[in-house]
């Protein structure tokens, strides 16, 4: 079994993506081997109101009862947009969206904003996942129009300490994990946090997935933060399919044996989804 935690649909103004379309990705999930993938709409990003995108997605797959048990909607809501409560009623009640997906850096807010906090707590309350993206594009190679800020992982530690027990999904890490060859377990807390935030974040329940450029050190974050906080993400259509996995399936005897190895590809997920 193979379940993908960070997957899109739709567009990305700055860049042509294929395969971004509910049919396409389904096709692809058949010819991969990817029994379940949890979705957003990029459209979200950039639509003023992104409660489009979230209507978008669900229209697409209401198209095929064949996706009903096969993606996993995330809806985008923006939190200093006018009726985002009501938007978010509407996602889960309504549209069955399983877990809410937020662009701090993109709807231009805080993730200490006190509406940021809201939304999350009332996510909590659903027992319902919070994805949070340090990045979605390389910002070296991005549009003038694009963002030019990169996220690392301590910049997600203001909301966990406003709300520690909610469940975050923390995707496309890039920056901030890499591992010093030689440190102890105390000096790894990266530079760019210290022990307490190392700590505040292992006693969190996420799950960070494995397509961005820092899980090259796939093997010590393992040995870090415990094997329940990983699972095979893709990024797609933005990043390709498979490298989220060979990081799975090229870890050593010594870093994870199959019964890890399986939790990172779908017995986590199965866990943090409640499936």
């Amino acid at each position: 079994m193979l379940i993908d935690v960070n997957a899109y649909t739709g567009h990305w103004p700055f860049r042509q993506l294929k395969n971004n379309s509910c049919e396409k990705r389904f096709q692809l999930m058949q010819a991969l081997g990817i029994d379940i993938s949890v979705m957003s709409n990029l459209n979200g990003v950039f639509y003023k109101n992104p409660q489009s995108a979230n209507e978008e997605l669900f229209e697409d797959l209401k198209s095929n009862s064949s996706y009903g048990n096969r993606i996993i909607p995330f809806a985008v809501i923006n939190p200093i947009y006018s009726g985002w409560k009501d938007d978010l009623k509407i996602c889960i009640e309504k549209m069955g969206m399983k877990g809410v997906r937020l662009h701090p850096l993109y709807h231009r807010y805080d993730l200490k904003n006190s509406n940021c906090i809201e939304l999350v707590k009332r996510v909590r309350d659903l027992n319902l996942p919070v994805a949070l993206s340090l990045r979605i594009v390389d910002s070296r190679v991005s549009s003038w129009m694009d963002i030019e800020t990169e996220w690392s992982l301590k910049d997600v530690l203001p909301i966990i300490k406003e709300v520690p027990d909610a469940k975050y999904l923390i995707l496309n890490a890039v920056n901030s994990l890499q591992i010093p060859d030689g440190e102890n377990e105390s000096a790894i807390a990266n530079i760019r946090f210290d022990e307490s935030g190392l700590q505040l974040l292992k006693k969190t329940n996420f799950l960070m997935d494995t397509s961005g450029r820092a899980m090259t050190d796939l093997g010590k974050m393992i040995a870090l933060y415990g094997k329940e906080k990983f699972a095979y993400g893709s990024h797609s259509p933005i990043l390709d399919n498979v490298t989220g996995l060979l990081r799975i399936e090229s870890l050593r005897a010594e870093e994870a044996d199959e019964a890890a190895k399986n939790l990172l590809k779908f017995g986590n997920a199965k866990r943090f989804f409640n499936l």
